[in-house]
């Protein structure tokens, strides 16, 4: 908690950070309560302009673009955080047995990682989802997303371990005899959970980012509400050409401050945490 407040006081790219992400999720939590149902369509006026009763006008399907947006914003958050709470579990697994126990364990799981690092991620991930279309639920599109996700991080936690092992409060704790799970959950861990926050947030956004992709692309549900298919809908209906900007603007301009706002706070966490930075902090903090 004080490292947060720290954070909060002395940073300006957190703070930001956090006031931008902190009110994305307020637009998220208020889809529960829109007057309409994420999934109705031709129940107002087609392309009204932004009005008092309609802040951001309609859509050509009959749609409030602002409630619609509210659920598209709630929708991506729910498949990246699905998304990135998956594959950061199996990548920390991965990598701290990995790197703790190593022998022939760590041989197989590196090559098992190396060999998932090599491949194109996003062409199978196109296959993947036409392979799976029929049932692309926010659960799937979240497996789908983390399976192409974990071999990254679990390579970088391996190497974070290799160094926590060389340091001597590792060894006494081996030579206590102490087991292995008991010296990961209770030396190790701590050390790595910083380093998980700022991997998390880049993971986070990659899987938005994965899913959007696939959504303009016409590869996801389409009838679920996301940023990505608020995006497609509009640009089927040619929105842009048609004079209606407030159908594609509301969407496009959601990704792009979320986007800023987790990479400043990703930046912002990963600056704190550098060792390079401490001393600064001992003196009083300095932006750098």
């Amino acid at each position: 908690m004080s490292a947060f407040k720290e954070l909060l006081k002395t940073d300006r790219r957190f703070l930001i950070g956090f006031f931008i992400i902190v009110t994305v999720i307020i637009l998220a939590f208020m889809s529960f309560f829109s007057p309409y149902k994420p999934d109705e369509r031709h129940v107002l006026p087609k392309d009204q302009s932004p009005s008092l009763q309609h802040p951001l006008g309609t859509s050509s399907l009959g749609q409030d673009i602002f409630w619609l947006l509210t659920f598209a914003i709630k929708n991506s958050l729910i498949i990246g955080l699905l998304a990135v709470f998956f594959s950061r579990i199996g990548a920390i697994a991965i990598g701290l047995l990995s790197g703790y126990i190593g022998g022939n364990t760590d041989k197989v799981l590196t090559t098992l990682a190396d060999s998932f690092i090599v491949l194109p991620r996003l062409p199978i991930l196109i296959l993947l989802s036409f392979a799976f279309r029929s049932n692309l639920n926010f659960l799937t599109m979240a497996f789908l997303l983390a399976f192409l996700d974990w071999a990254w991080p679990s390579k970088r936690y391996r190497s974070q371990i290799l160094s926590l092992k060389e340091m001597e409060f590792t060894t006494t704790a081996i030579f206590s005899g102490r087991r292995t799970l008991g010296v990961i959950l209770k030396e190790h861990i701590p050390f790595l959970i910083p380093y998980i926050m700022a991997d998390f947030i880049s993971g986070f956004l990659w899987a938005i980012g994965m899913e959007i992709t696939l959504s303009v692309l016409g590869l996801s549900n389409l009838d679920t509400p996301t940023i990505g298919t608020m995006i497609y809908w509009a640009n089927y209906y040619q929105a842009m050409l048609k004079g209606t900007w407030w159908w594609i603007g509301p969407p496009v301009i959601a990704l792009i401050i979320t986007v800023i706002g987790f990479y400043l706070l990703s930046v912002s966490i990963g600056n704190f945490l550098d060792p390079r930075t401490r001393i600064q902090r001992i003196g009083g903090w300095r932006t750098e």
